[in-house]
């Protein structure tokens, strides 16, 4: 019998070894580049970019989405923003290198308080709000939650209402008791890894995906097991809480941008995008024809234009993006295999 037992265990320990080294690897390959602060009983990783004398934008707050890290937003934005504000890169509670905080912060509006504590923290007095995805709903938490914060608002291919059907299998398996654990520190790195790849080709299809993207972002990081475990219990609640909250959209009376593409096949644009634009009073949505979840990065200018013109700068955000689809359309984005090989990490908002 003890050696049956034996035999049992054996491999379980051996995959739970194998994740606990990789899972330091992944740190050791992205270590954290932002400072953690404490917020009230718990610390939150931000890169703060002091605010530049030649300023010609207000404070910007960026929100990464789903399975993501402020290294994704870094990516897309700190170059091109570069002395011209005020920025925050916030790895939301439970991601990347921040603590998770409370069971308050598995919802969107727990996060939103949260970056708002941490804005307070970091003398933000009020900034635009930049959300990507999931980000997205937190974004509009934000607004609705922390007006007196909120300079404007910049969705990004943003979740914001419920969808029909669910959530994919691992994400269910991940937070149930005991089997999850066994899930999150045995299973997760290895079935990740192999599924790395796809997922990220997958999040900026039909576009190519930039050459460095994995290497730059850390995608690996949420598979980690209690970044994973985070992760799945935001998308377990993310469906009931839109249902509830998505009414309160029009609370919202910070001047709101919502840019999204064609092509999004992870959040659709008919559905969240078209739903914000309706239930925002005054918002203006920006259609990139051709371009999937990402427009973060393919549409980089487009979002930076609509920041000039939430800071009151007058701007052509539709002529803006035309001229966006029509470089997209003669540009040549290398797309290849990434250094660290997500559809289980990269398969919703």
């Amino acid at each position: 019998m003890l050696a049956e037992v034996s035999a049992l265990l054996a491999p379980i320990a051996a995959a739970i070894g194998y994740s606990s080294y990789k899972a330091r690897q992944f740190e050791h390959a992205y270590p954290n580049i932002g400072e953690l602060t404490d917020i009230g009983g718990y610390r939150m990783n931000a890169v703060h970019v002091p605010r530049p004398d030649a300023a010609d934008l207000p404070p910007l707050v960026f929100i990464h989405g789903a399975s993501g890290n402020l290294l994704d937003q870094i990516g897309a934005f700190r170059e091109p923003l570069e002395g011209r504000a005020e920025m925050l890169f916030v790895d939301r509670p439970g991601h990347g290198y921040s603590e998770r905080g409370g069971p308050e912060n598995a919802l969107p509006s727990g996060q939103a308080d949260a970056i708002a504590k941490l804005m307070e923290k970091r003398g933000i007095e009020k900034a635009v709000i930049v959300g990507h995805s999931f980000g997205g709903a937190i974004a509009a938490a934000f607004g609705v939650r922390h007006p007196e914060k909120t300079a404007g608002l910049l969705f990004l291919a943003p979740a914001s209402h419920p969808w029909p059907g669910g959530i994919d299998w691992y994400y269910h398996v991940a937070t149930t008791p005991v089997i999850g654990w066994l899930f999150n520190h045995a299973v997760v790195v290895p079935l990740g890894l192999r599924r790395l790849e796809r997922g990220t080709l997958n999040v900026f299809r039909p576009n190519p995906r930039p050459l460095d993207y994995v290497a730059r972002t850390g995608p690996s990081l949420v598979l980690r097991p209690r970044a994973f475990y985070n992760n799945a219990t935001d998308f377990k609640r993310l469906h009931e809480y839109l249902t509830a909250n998505a009414p309160h959209y029009s609370e919202i009376s910070a001047p709101s941008v919502i840019i999204t593409g064609d092509q999004d096949e992870i959040v659709w644009e008919h559905l969240h995008s078209r739903g914000l634009a309706r239930d925002i009073s005054g918002s203006e949505l920006v259609t990139v024809r051709g371009v999937g979840h990402k427009p973060d990065y393919l549409a980089t200018d487009v979002a930076i234009a609509a920041m000039e013109k939430i800071a009151g700068q007058p701007r052509d955000l539709a002529t803006i993006a035309r001229k966006a689809e029509e470089r997209l359309a003669g540009s040549s984005v290398d797309q290849t295999v990434g250094t660290v090989p997500p559809s289980i990490v990269y398969s919703a908002p």
